[in-house]
């Protein structure tokens, strides 16, 4: 049996996220039925995040098996001959029978882009949160700071979630302005909980339009209440960029990168 490892670009727009349901298309159900084609059996396949609806990826990774000897440029190339323009296979490998995309991660970087300025932008509607009113930056970077680290993040999870434990370590947030009236939100941690990332951008946001004080953030925090954090950021201003296995697991055997 192969274990094939993919990684997946998509733009989440007009699909109903990674996970496979029944109100709509999703990234996983265009993914099992394209690679069903090219191997000829039912194909299953898990993800290393289940994305919401409207939220896109560079760095998504993939596993499904298969016993069929389709070479893996061949899997990557006809994969993407038949995905829709939306969803493309950026890489395939064969990894050990051990490695799951989610089970083996060690960290995830997610990306959240917000458009400051006074008028909207078609060009960006699908691609970053649009917010009109001023934002204190200094006031968003120590709410930042004040999240980063090991804490119990009740308050920073949807309800039906189903994570065991909230206890989560952020290892990083950066805020950066970039050009276009973009401000990029780059947030690396060991795991997130569901919805986690977009209520930490909307109550960071929150601090720096002064609805929130960044010295609340530790209260919340320490609450473990969700109706105490800040709004949760709209979906289409967040990406998947890169998910890490450090340590060798996930590590490829055969690669077509």
């Amino acid at each position: 049996m192969r274990h094939i490892r993919l990684v997946v670009e998509y733009d989440g727009t007009g699909l109903h996220g990674w996970q496979r349901q029944a109100n709509g298309p999703t990234v996983q159900q265009h993914l099992e039925e394209v690679l069903a084609t090219l191997v000829q059996h039912e194909v299953r396949i898990s993800g290393a995040s289940r994305t919401d609806a409207g939220v896109h990826a560079r760095g998504q990774v993939a596993l499904f098996h298969t016993e069929r000897t389709i070479p893996l440029h061949g899997i990557r190339r006809g994969g993407n001959s038949l995905l829709p323009d939306q969803i493309a296979i950026r890489e395939a490998a064969e990894v050990d029978e051990d490695f799951h995309p989610r089970h083996s991660a060690t960290g995830k970087h997610y990306r959240y882009t917000i458009l400051r300025r006074a008028d909207r932008s078609p060009r960006f509607r699908d691609r970053a949160w649009y917010h009109s009113d001023p934002l204190d930056l200094v006031a968003m970077e120590a709410a930042a700071l004040a999240l980063t680290g090991e804490h119990d993040f009740a308050a920073f999870r949807s309800a039906g979630c189903a994570a065991k434990t909230t206890v989560r370590r952020v290892e990083s947030i950066v805020l950066t302005p970039g050009s276009d009236d973009l401000l990029h939100v780059d947030i690396r941690g060991n795991a997130f909980l569901r919805q986690m990332v977009r209520i930490m951008v909307g109550t960071i946001a929150d601090c720096g339009t002064g609805d929130l004080l960044p010295t609340q953030v530790p209260e919340i925090l320490a609450s473990l209440d969700r109706t105490r954090a800040g709004r949760t950021a709209p979906p289409q201003g967040l990406e998947l960029v890169e998910v890490r296995y450090d340590g060798g697991r996930g590590k490829p055997r055969r690669s077509d990168v």
